[in-house]
């Protein structure tokens, strides 16, 4: 005599183990952190015509005709980065139902230009503070550095457009309101707007483990603090265009710090010749 009991229950446990088909995991990069997104053309094309802030575009390969055409040369001729993906990616990416080839990525917060930094330095009858972040791409640490920026009495944070985290809604959380206070100017080129900077009076301090100890350099007067990437650090290129190089004595056993963790000590070392020497 055949079980049936036991091929019943056996039907009953594959029945149980029949889960739903997984989704694909959202692939997220530097510029994809939970920030106001724009999908569709004609929500692209007006936001580009009343000249809202973008920080870059996805295309899809193969589809750049018609009215993505005149989308795409109008982003390139405003400086918009564009960049073409595959379909896989744009369905990764979507947050609707159809994107219409198209995705725009805007900043949670406007962005300002370097002279508003130093007109804010000078309204405040300071001599300028800025920041100026070299290829920071992890969006806590954007956050964080601006928190402390704020916190410090710097005037502003200058950032890269490319390889770099953007003003999105993790950076605004993880500033916790400061950048509510603090300008942000997003540019082209660190090394031009350096020379800039410096044609405007301002000092331009390099932060390299090969520099002279942050205790020890005059971080006096009006002053450009330049911080790398978290793995790289400053860039070759904007090295040589910076004044001197100053690093943190480390006495333990790492060789490095978190990169918001190492622009506030050096931020601070600022403070205290400001105010105490």
């Amino acid at each position: 005599m055949k079980n049936t009991k036991n091929k019943k229950n056996k039907k009953t446990s594959n029945k149980k183990k029949q889960t739903k088909p997984m989704q694909k995991p959202r692939r997220f990069d530097d510029f994809e952190e939970d920030g106001f997104q724009l999908e569709g053309r004609n929500s692209v094309l007006e936001a580009l015509n009343h000249n809202k802030t973008i920080d870059k575009i996805f295309v899809k390969k193969g589809e750049i005709e018609g009215t993505l055409k005149v989308i795409v040369a109008k982003a390139l001729e405003r400086g918009i980065i564009v960049q073409e993906i595959d379909k896989i990616r744009m369905e990764q990416m979507k947050r609707t139902n159809n994107p219409q080839g198209i995705i725009a990525l805007c900043p949670a917060h406007e962005y300002c230009e370097v002279e508003d930094i130093l007109e804010n330095a000078k309204k405040r009858g300071e001599e300028p503070f800025v920041i100026i972040l070299d290829e920071i791409t992890d969006p806590h640490n954007l956050g964080a550095i601006i928190r402390t920026a704020d916190i410090a009495g710097a005037h502003g944070v200058i950032i890269p457009k490319r390889r770099a985290a953007s003003l999105t809604a993790i950076v605004s959380k993880t500033s916790s309101g400061a950048l509510e206070y603090v300008p942000v100017a997003r540019v082209n080129n660190i090394t031009k707007e350096i020379e800039k900077l410096k044609k405007n009076g301002l000092w331009i301090a390099c932060a390299d483990l090969k520099g002279t100890e942050c205790f020890k350099a005059d971080l006096k007067g009006p002053i450009g603090l330049v911080i790398g990437n978290e793995g790289a650090g400053v860039s070759r290129l904007v090295k040589e265009s910076c004044d001197y190089s100053v690093k943190i004595p480390m006495y333990g056993n790492i060789e490095s710090l978190n990169a918001s963790v190492a622009s506030g000590v050096l931020m601070y070392e600022v403070v205290r010749q400001r105010k105490f020497l």
